[in-house]
């Protein structure tokens, strides 16, 4: 499958910087007034793209909203994160085409993308396929998604189930902690991907610090994804910027 612009955008922002900064933004916590202003914040603050969706059901027209709000404050790409097919909108600039590589459940491996693949096309939404894989036992999207979570202390075998992706197609493998994780992906399983794969490597849940963020990325890391500490920032733009400047600092 030919590589889009969005997805070109990101490859050439992590090939001139090393790593970069994503915000996301789930519906279910931030309506669209609230989306449009973190979205704001986030451009201004130097994140190179938002994301919309979770791990809980939304309604689509509620997922519309978010997504219109977000493109009239903000000229950065927005790719939609979805948890299930329900989390598609035709509002949007691109799509996580995603597999979730440890549920033991077909639907997250192919059913949800195979009834969700036709509404990609008709909406002439940009399809990105990433590999997701889900590290850790009491996250939500790993309850949903019936994963077989991969231990923290087993950095080996996320990095086997990202080179399974890699070799499925997948030109993203997105490490997952979880919404409201206790911890960061190790930086020890980061580096264990980083040193099997040459696929672009995305961070997510449970980074709370710009420290974490700068230990991931040394680690290998090229995509820093951050929600909660986003959304529960009395100051979003500040916090943004400091993860921003740990990232660049982290990639030297």
């Amino acid at each position: 499958m030919k590589i889009g612009p969005v997805e070109q955008y990101l490859k050439s922002r992590i090939e001139e910087e090393g790593a970069i900064h994503i915000t996301l933004i789930d519906p279910e916590d931030s309506p669209p007034a609230r989306a449009s202003e973190l979205a704001q914040m986030a451009e201004e603050a130097g994140s190179s793209a938002i994301m919309v969706g979770g791990s809980t059901a939304v309604e689509t027209s509620a997922i519309d909203d978010v997504v219109k709000a977000i493109k009239e404050s903000s000229k950065l790409p927005v790719i939609l994160f979805p948890g299930n097919v329900s989390g598609i909108s035709k509002y949007a600039d691109a799509i996580w085409f995603m597999s979730l590589l440890n549920s033991t459940d077909p639907y997250f491996l192919i059913g949800a993308q195979a009834l969700g693949a036709p509404l990609v096309k008709k909406y002439g939404i940009e399809p990105i396929p990433m590999g997701y894989i889900v590290v850790g036992g009491e996250s939500a999207v790993g309850f949903i998604g019936y994963a077989r979570p991969i231990p923290e202390n087993k950095p080996e075998l996320a990095a086997i189930y990202a080179l399974a992706g890699e070799y499925l197609g997948m030109r993203f493998v997105y490490l997952e902690a979880g919404s409201r994780a206790p911890n960061p992906i190790p930086p020890t399983m980061v580096y264990a991907v980083r040193k099997l794969c040459s696929t672009s490597i995305i961070v997510g849940g449970g980074i709370r610090s710009p420290d974490s963020a700068e230990e991931l990325v040394r680690a290998g890391a090229n995509v820093v994804v951050t929600g909660t500490l986003v959304e529960e920032s009395e100051d979003a733009k500040s916090a943004i910027e400091a993860i921003v400047s740990r990232i660049s600092r982290g990639r030297r």
